[in-house]
């Protein structure tokens, strides 16, 4: 195989995994990563210290919202056929406070992707959305054909815009495109601030940590292998020129059992400070993945007891912790 696909924001959590899959199952890999400071960029450079040293690996530094970077790979690069646009910026919270950074980014940078893929003739655009597009949803679980309404954060009102974009590119100029929504991604190189990555590190520590809510809420966790598996497959998918498919775990936990989850594992208990909910978040995910289990063969295959067995060893080898 020497097909050449394109990963944006492949220096992230998901982005690093996927580059990696794709390299061991023979793709040339170009990726575009701005190496931003929403956490520290020497996690990122860790992420992918290991396939820097592939020769079938091209990284350029340089934000999406450049059309200088863009033009730059699309002569240097021409033979892409895939584009994977994961490249966002990441947050619900951090969205209350910087809304129109994620209007640049995950609309603004979205349309430059698909101008550049348009430009380009690929094959396909796969586009990482987000179970949040699903808003204040009372019907469970969450389903493709659902009305998408009330949205409650500026992230999840972009990556739905974005979602838009996508249909709109495909329709007007026959981009065949894939739309994914996440549900809950976790596992090793999770960033930071997220859930399951801050308690577990909290808990070894014996640092009290915050808890939003009263540990009712819940949430369809699903581990990155099952994420990335599910991605890769959708190069193959070519029953429709543009289609959205939910990629979790149809499983759901509370937000309290998550966290008994991670004291057992690490056998030790969590010092909790409760805190009101807070804005942005809404109280439950829940994939219906039927219709990817039909036409991209999508069965996730990790459940989150052990997710979180495996996310605790790789937090304790990464950080040296007890």
């Amino acid at each position: 195989m020497n097909q050449k696909v394109l990963v944006t924001g492949g220096a992230g959590f998901i982005g690093s995994h996927l580059c990696e899959r794709l390299l061991e199952k023979g793709y040339s890999v170009v990726n575009i990563d701005n190496f931003n400071d929403y956490y520290d960029p020497k996690v990122k450079w860790q992420n992918i210290e290991k396939v820097v040293k592939n020769s079938r690996y091209s990284l350029y530094e340089g934000d999406i919202r450049d059309k200088r970077v863009l033009e730059k790979i699309q002569r240097e690069q021409r033979a892409i056929s895939v584009v994977f646009h994961l490249a966002a910026m990441a947050g619900v919270r951090n969205s209350l406070i910087e809304p129109g950074e994620y209007v640049d980014v995950d609309i603004g940078g979205t349309v430059n992707l698909l101008e550049f893929s348009r430009w380009l003739q690929v094959e396909k655009f796969v586009f990482a959305s987000s179970s949040s597009v699903y808003g204040k949803n009372p019907k469970t679980p969450f389903s493709e054909e659902d009305a998408l309404e009330g949205q409650v954060s500026p992230y999840a009102a972009a990556k739905r815009a974005a979602e838009i974009f996508c249909q709109t590119y495909s329709q007007i100029f026959g981009i065949s495109s894939v739309v994914l929504r996440f549900f809950t991604v976790y596992g090793p190189r999770q960033r930071p601030e997220m859930a399951i990555h801050y308690f577990t590190k909290s808990i070894l520590e014996g640092k009290p940590f915050h808890v939003f809510g009263d540990g009712k809420s819940s949430r369809d966790y699903t581990y990155i292998d099952d994420i990335v598996f599910g991605i890769i497959q959708a190069i193959d998918y070519s029953q429709t020129k543009f289609e959205v498919f939910n990629l979790g775990n149809s499983h759901t936990v509370t937000l309290s059992e998550m966290i008994q989850m991670i004291e057992r594992e690490t056998g030790k208990k969590a010092e909790i400070t409760r805190m009101d909910k807070q804005m942005g978040d809404v109280s439950h995910t829940w994939a219906d993945i039927r219709k990817a289990e039909r036409w991209l063969s999508y069965f996730p295959k990790t459940d989150l007891e052990e997710g979180i067995g495996k996310f605790v060893k790789w937090f304790r080898e990464r950080n040296g912790a007890d």
